[in-house]
């Protein structure tokens, strides 16, 4: 019975060495599942950091261009501010200078341009429209207002 023993001695030390590398295996399959899993993830991070990075530089540049132009845009300004007050010092010198001029800048508009510089508060475009068709609109030259 002692080689009956052994041989089922070997059988099931056998059996126990099968099933050890069986689950050996099937741990590294696993292990090769979570690997692959973990570099597709790895792979996906990097392309969004890459988009990322790519939106980041364009919102950069973007920022960059809108900053210059809203520099330029100050400094024209600020020209054309200069240029006005430049203009309204020579009109006052003009006035000085001219008793013509000085006369017919002190008299009122006419009615005509008094109703084009005078609006009522308007918000939107039906109202505009509203104000536009309304009986204080200006009549052209040749459809005179009746009165």
């Amino acid at each position: 019975m002692t080689v009956l023993r052994q041989a089922l001695y070997g059988l099931a030390l056998l059996g126990a060495l099968t099933l050890f590398v069986w689950g050996q295996q099937q741990r590294v399959d696993v292990a090769k599942k979570a690997t692959a899993l973990a570099q597709k993830d790895a792979e996906t991070a990097r392309t969004d950091a890459e988009r990322n990075l790519t939106t980041a530089t364009t919102l950069h540049n973007t920022l960059s261009q809108e900053r210059a132009a809203q520099s330029q845009l100050r400094s024209l300004h600020d020209q054309l501010r200069q240029g006005l007050a430049r203009h309204e010092q020579q009109i006052e010198v003009l006035k000085r200078e001219n008793t013509e001029l000085r006369d017919w800048a002190v008299q009122p508009l006419p009615d005509a341009a008094r109703r084009l510089r005078e609006r009522p508060t308007v918000t939107g475009a039906g109202a505009y429209r509203q104000w536009l068709s309304g009986s204080s609109a200006v009549s052209t030259a040749s459809n005179p207002p009746r009165q």
